[in-house]
């Protein structure tokens, strides 16, 4: 397969399926990456899920695949939180094409805040002790402004200083980062880099030369 595109007919039926048998509370969404990653959903069912519709883009695991290129792309079950406290089902897998590029993805958002909060009454009743160490919860965020601070905050935490107190080492780190992460896949994230930085475009550019190639 080349293209999402050809073999359209053939997603409709499979999304169709998923529709049909998962209900109301599962969004299934068909990208086509090779189009700009604020616009890549080329079809969607139960986007009231997230909001988005045909013609929005994806979320942060997308951009971080396609930065990377990474052999395993595709993940199976990992549960996210958005903004307003739902919690949500993720499995996504991705296509690539007769070279080896990422051409598109499926993804299943299932909403499972009514199952969550079923077991949560139920542990209060049983009484049982809170679960320790239990793995942090992704924000679940399809808007890549959104997106962007929700790295930036990361870089934050990473480094816990402003940035005029950060040295170059620090700030490259930072790059790598985001670059890691897919940031720069976003339009005019460059712009926003800066200022979180403190540096000019000349500088940031010179910071990639070093994470992308040493």
């Amino acid at each position: 397969m080349n293209s999402i595109q050809e073999q359209r007919a053939l997603f409709s039926q499979i999304m169709d399926l998923l529709e049909h048998h998962f209900g109301p509370q599962c969004e299934i969404v068909l990208h086509d990456n090779t189009q700009d990653y604020e616009h890549t959903i080329v079809d969607i069912r139960n986007g009231q899920i997230s909001g988005r519709s045909i013609g929005d883009g994806g979320g942060a695991w997308g951009l971080e695949v396609l930065s990377n290129e990474q052999t395993e792309s595709h993940r199976y079950n990992k549960v996210m939180v958005t903004g307003d406290g739902r919690f949500i089902r993720n499995s996504s897998v991705f296509f690539r094409n007769d070279q080896g590029q990422i051409i598109g993805s499926l993804c299943l958002n299932m909403d499972i805040t009514a199952l969550v909060q079923a077991r949560q009454t139920i542990d209060q009743y049983a009484m049982m002790p809170p679960l320790k160490n239990e793995e942090p919860r992704e924000p679940f965020t399809n808007d890549v402004n959104q997106i962007l601070e929700l790295l930036l905050q990361q870089c934050r935490e990473r480094m816990d200083k402003p940035a005029h107190l950060m040295s170059r080492e620090e700030k490259i780190e930072i790059v790598r980062f985001l670059d890691q992460k897919g940031a720069f896949l976003i339009t005019k994230s460059g712009d926003r880099i800066c200022a979180f930085l403190e540096i000019s475009k000349f500088t940031l550019y010179s910071y990639l030369d070093v994470v992308r190639h040493g």
